[in-house]
């Protein structure tokens, strides 16, 4: 299931979903964030956005772990590899925060204690803000991890050889 899809890896297909998805949500949580009206009228399309993100990850993770076992890589290339694991298995849990924090605020929202709860929103709202640029910063090392990985021995490097 995690290993092709039409002879093409999965893993190339469903990181891409996680490198623009999580990076755009985490856009959306710091905007929401930052800008409390637009919580109520933008929070559904960044949760709906995050979620999918969210939901690739865990597959980008194992569809990854397939494509090692089916590239048997050494060298320089395996230490890459195993870099961008290392990196990738950690991807989960900022962006996992950012989604739960993001739905708080949402939450808050339309619940309307925004107001009466000022404080614990600025709060919530900070604390979304600093997990969203966590995932992004995240998501951001570990596909320039994998990218060198594919291309360093493809595009004018004599490392490889």
């Amino acid at each position: 299931m995690f290993d092709t899809i039409l002879g093409l890896p999965v893993h190339a297909l469903v990181m891409h979903v996680v490198v623009v998805l999580v990076p755009l949500a985490a856009a959306g949580v710091v905007a929401i964030a930052a800008v409390p009206r637009w919580r109520e009228r933008y929070g559904v399309l960044v949760l709906a956005i995050a979620t999918a993100g969210l939901a690739a990850v865990p597959v980008a993770t194992r569809s990854g772990g397939k494509l090692e076992d089916r590239l048997g890589a050494s060298g320089v290339v395996a230490r890459q590899i195993n870099h961008h694991q290392e990196w990738g298995q950690r991807v989960i849990w900022p962006t996992l925060a950012m989604w739960l924090l993001a739905v708080a605020l949402v939450l808050m929202a339309r619940r309307g204690q925004q107001g009466r709860q000022d404080t614990a929103a600025k709060v919530v709202a900070v604390l979304a803000a600093l997990a969203a640029v966590a995932a992004a910063t995240a998501v951001t090392i570990t596909g320039h991890l994998g990218s060198t990985a594919v291309w360093s021995c493809t595009v004018g490097s004599d490392a490889c050889k």
